[in-house]
């Protein structure tokens, strides 16, 4: 597993693969999707928050744009994404006004249009209007599919999203070592998640979950332990929409030798998207996280690592602990029951004040939850 890890760079995990395992004592021999189901269903969920908060939302990676249209499911939404001749990424709701065709399987990218693959009705990427019927003299002036604000930028296609239809309250910033001819992309993981959105990040303030989750060492628990010392808080004024966790990070081999120091700058920008700038014994490393969510309580992660050419080696082998470390929250976060009123003490301060941080992403029209299992 490892080796595959280090060789590829990239891991990819279904929502059955962590915390359903097959052959354990809590499933006995049953596969590990059925029991990922019959889990899921048994599950109570909790006083949840709306399942779609307002902010920017990564629907996909750019790299996957070289060529034709993408159907992306994100936000209960069906998309089409594509890159026009122009350069420019476009995000169009997925199905044809007229008969319903999704136009992002069999559609072509004509200019900067796409054309349905049923009819072959075209609409305009920059705004949505149909710009050609092909067998009619004239192109009805009310025909349109809805266009997305989207930008392409740190090596994603973000879409905007806002239950009351603002405009975009801020953009996302590029990180220089994503498009730096002296980084290089180190590699990348995903994986599904079964929860809420906000109990994602919501792992940044619960300071004290990093040594008791994360605390024991990897493969041997008893001969190494991580130590771990964090600080969480909100951005201010212009900075609201942000939110910043300082974390020192070392190894202790044996509870005497400490080793392999790392400190950790997160910046959480808005509900669905960190940049994760690591200070590392061998050099900087950078990791961009987004949180995407699919369904009401189901969230596409992804981690994309960069880093200097020559420290490429190393970030791998980072990454595969990150790996191993995100799983470990995805065991809880695949079980867990939503507390909107969590029994805390006063060392938990900082769970309160960011879940009132993050309330600010919804809005009266907010989508809410209203089924009580994820039997979809």
């Amino acid at each position: 597993m490892f080796k595959s890890i280090l060789l590829h760079a990239c891991r990819l995990q279904d929502l059955h693969d962590v915390g359903f395992e097959a052959g354990s004592r809590l499933w006995g021999a049953r596969r590990r999707v059925g029991a990922a189901a019959d889990a899921l269903r048994r599950r109570r969920v909790g006083g949840l928050p709306p399942v779609f908060p307002n902010g920017w939302f990564a629907v996909l990676e750019s790299c996957l744009l070289a060529r034709g249209v993408h159907h992306v499911t994100a936000l209960g939404l069906n998309l089409a994404v594509f890159r026009g001749e122009s350069g420019r990424v476009r995000v169009l709701d997925a199905y044809c006004p007229h008969m319903g065709a999704n136009m992002a399987v069999g559609g072509r990218v004509r200019g900067d249009c796409l054309e349905c693959p049923f009819h072959n009705w075209c609409f305009d990427g920059r705004d949505g209007k149909c710009t050609a019927v092909p067998y009619s003299q004239k192109v009805p002036e009310f025909a349109k599919v809805r266009c997305w604000e989207c930008r392409d930028v740190n090596g994603f296609v973000f879409v905007w999203f806002h239950a009351e239809g603002a405009p975009p309250a801020w953009e996302p910033q590029p990180v220089v070592a994503v498009d730096s001819a002296s980084w290089a992309f180190a590699g990348r993981n995903e994986f599904l998640a079964a929860c809420h959105i906000q109990e994602i990040p919501e792992n940044g303030a619960d300071v004290s979950h990093f040594n008791c989750l994360h605390g024991p060492g990897i493969g041997i628990p008893c001969l190494s332990r991580h130590l771990y010392e964090a600080r969480w808080r909100p951005g201010e004024g212009e900075r609201q929409h942000t939110a910043e966790l300082q974390l020192n990070h070392e190894l202790n081999l044996f509870g005497k030798v400490r080793l392999l120091s790392m400190h950790v700058k997160a910046n959480q920008i808005g509900p669905g998207y960190v940049e994760m700038f690591l200070d590392t014994y061998f050099g900087p490393i950078v990791i961009l996280q987004s949180v995407t969510p699919i369904e009401p309580l189901l969230q596409k992660v992804v981690h994309r690592m960069y880093c200097p050419p020559l420290l490429v080696p190393y970030a791998k082998i980072v990454l595969i602990g990150e790996c191993i470390m995100f799983e470990r929250d995805l065991q809880v976060l695949n079980h867990k029951q939503f507390q909107d009123k969590p029994m805390l003490v006063k060392e938990d301060r900082l769970i309160s004040r960011y879940r009132r941080w993050y309330s600010q992403f919804y809005s009266e029209n907010s989508p809410k939850n209203t089924l009580n299992t994820l039997d979809w």
